[in-house]
């Protein structure tokens, strides 16, 4: 089975690019109710995810900074604690389970290193648990 039959494409995924501010992506992470988005830089390359963990750090870390002035924080000055790897759009699905066990999405990218989508591990999940259905393994 190929992986891009799991693929949800960027066109529909909330991302951010490393030049946004903290404040942008707390904001946007809070309206779609997300706990974790990948960055890309200007040349649309996966750079990788940045979780509410990592802004909290930030928040914890950083001596005077609260809501209203993180706006002065940019995403590629936050540290990410976690190294979130992505997969080849060409990976097998044995390397995308691997990810998906310790990652809730995998960030999946081109021959270039162009982000082009996630595999969403709760996608990987409904689909196992109905071939099983199929199959009247449960």
């Amino acid at each position: 089975m190929n992986i891009a039959f799991f693929l949800t494409p960027k066109n529909e995924v909330i991302y951010e690019y490393l030049d946004a501010t903290m404040r942008q992506v707390i904001e946007r992470m809070e309206h779609h109710g997300y706990t974790a988005v990948p960055l890309i830089d200007k040349d649309g390359k996966y750079m990788g995810t940045l979780t509410e963990g990592d802004l909290l750090w930030k928040l914890k870390n950083t001596p005077d900074l609260n809501f209203k002035n993180s706006e002065n924080i940019r995403v590629k000055d936050i540290q990410r604690k976690r190294k979130h790897k992505s997969v080849s759009i060409n990976s097998d699905v044995e390397s995308l389970i691997s990810l998906a066990t310790s990652q809730n999405f995998v960030p999946v990218v081109d021959d270039e290193g162009i982000f082009i989508g996630i595999i969403k591990r709760s996608d990987i999940i409904n689909y196992c648990y109905s071939e099983m259905k199929k199959k009247k393994i449960v």
